[in-house]
């Protein structure tokens, strides 16, 4: 392509008026994943936490984070920015918090895809392999993932949400059917609300992993840019997406408890934890061999979805920093035909492929080495950002001296507590949250505080260097 033509395809503004509610809300929960999330992360959450007091625990971390939604809907009144929690930082702390928020997301994000490449390829290759037979190296699953996410996200963010959609309906309806079924045959146990069930085992890892399963949730203000009257959509997606993802965890954990029994789920989960199948052991005794197979196969699509709405979210931090200069400009141009960032989309990718081609190349396993490293410190990373926020949230709304006591103090204050607390064991519980304590897992954590102490640098910097640049990053909310 000619210096011209490149110029004249390229631009710094998002496509506009292209997501509702709906695209936004699909956008969200395939990044969330809830057949995956079911699968590994609510069968962890019953095996290392409170057995059947995990359906407790999921309608806990909804209560929090709704209370946080709370003040996040009257601060996405006030503020639309593709820079999503950085740019919230921004209005609430400063510039230079709002750096270390933006390296933060950069960084857990991107990691987050890193993982979702390596957890894409292996069970891809592993449910193909049990399906059809068809035996190839995890890595090959993988490098057809990132080049079909490529190709999708190259296609505009109102593509990506109705392939998206798809994915999301066809997940969710087989767990429901599934749900279902238990329900039906048993009828649901309130054995798991009894006081013995909610404060056996270890109440805090339940809590730390239904948390863990609305990771993505945040993405909603990310595609403020690309919404239809982003003050209204913003919002009411939000809410949606937390109240979906919260019911429907909280649902099918009941069911799966059930099925199993409420007072053996966490040794029977235990028993399943190596091999994963718990949910997969439940739907072979309720819906037959030929409708696990098809979860198995609804399981590979889940994954993808995830990986290009994680991809998605990864590239919009990218392109929010090279738009205002932070990082090179470049990643802030975007498409004139369809509004997708174009090199920033490129960048990410082939930053995540090659972080899980050298762990190939090493020889480490794509789950317990690539996908607990990276999506461990990915997931800490972004519970860091929503705290981040919240304490953001709760200072722009004390600086301007907001009157409305339960939207912009009370509800977002209990909601910035419990996510406190959520950080807190994360931070406590890595080895647990990332499902290794291989190498150097453990102490991955750190990680966050070299990565905030980098944002600081990089903030004085500019202060001193580049000042024009620092004093856009406000600036730059206002678009």
């Amino acid at each position: 392509m000619s210096r011209t033509s490149a110029t004249q395809d390229d631009r710094t503004s998002l496509a506009a008026n292209v997501l509702g509610v709906p695209g936004i809300v699909f956008l969200v929960l395939a990044a969330v994943a809830p057949l995956t999330g079911m699968v590994v992360i609510a069968a962890i959450g019953i095996a290392v936490g409170n057995g059947g007091g995990m359906v407790a625990a999921f309608v806990l971390a909804t209560v929090v984070l709704l209370l946080f939604a709370v003040g996040y809907a009257q601060m996405s009144k006030v503020l639309t920015s593709a820079g999503g929690f950085y740019a919230f930082v921004v209005k609430g702390l400063g510039k230079t918090m709002g750096l270390v928020a933006g390296f933060v997301a950069m960084l857990g994000y991107n990691c987050f895809v890193a993982g979702a490449i390596g957890t894409s390829g292996f069970f891809t290759g592993t449910v193909l392999k049990d399906v059809f037979g068809l035996d190839l190296d995890w890595i090959v699953w993988s490098a057809v993932s990132v080049v079909l996410v490529f190709l999708l996200s190259r296609r505009g963010i109102d593509v990506s949400a109705k392939v998206l959609g798809v994915s999301l309906v066809l997940e969710v309806s087989i767990l429901l059917v599934m749900d279902f079924s238990v329900l039906f045959r048993h009828g649901f146990s309130f054995d798991v609300f009894h006081p013995s069930v909610l404060f056996q085992g270890a109440g805090g890892l339940a809590l730390l992993f239904a948390a863990n399963a609305f990771i993505g949730f945040e993405a909603t203000a990310l595609f403020g840019e690309e919404a239809k009257n982003p003050k209204r959509t913003i919002p009411r997606a939000t809410y949606i997406a937390i109240g979906f993802i919260g019911l429907f965890a909280a649902f099918t954990t009941w069911a799966v408890v059930t099925a199993v029994g409420v007072a053996q789920a966490q040794d029977v989960a235990a028993a399943h934890l190596s091999t994963g199948d718990l949910v997969f052991s439940v739907s072979q005794d309720y819906l037959g061999g030929a409708l696990t197979k098809v979860m198995m196969l609804l399981l590979v699509v889940s994954l993808f979805a995830a990986l290009l709405a994680l991809h998605n979210s990864a590239t919009r931090y990218l392109y929010a920093l090279g738009r205002v200069g932070v990082l090179p400009r470049a990643l802030g141009r975007t498409s004139a035909r369809t509004g997708a960032p174009r090199y920033a989309a490129l960048v990410q990718l082939v930053s995540g492929s090659v972080v899980a081609l050298v762990f190939r190349l090493a020889g480490l396993d794509p789950v317990a080495d690539l996908t607990a490293s990276m999506t461990g410190f990915g997931t800490l990373g972004i519970l860091a950002l929503q705290l981040l926020a919240a304490v953001a949230i709760l200072v722009h709304f004390r600086r301007t001296r907001d009157r409305r006591f339960v939207r912009t103090l009370l509800a977002p204050g209990l909601g910035a507590a419990g996510l406190g607390l959520i950080v807190t064991l994360a931070i406590l519980n890595f080895p647990t949250l990332a499902g290794s304590g291989n190498g150097v897992v453990p102490q991955l954590p750190w990680l966050l505080l070299v990565v905030a102490l980098a944002g600081l640098v990089v903030a004085a910097w500019l202060r001193k260097r580049r000042p024009e640049v620092f004093h856009a990053l406000d600036a730059d909310l206002e678009r």
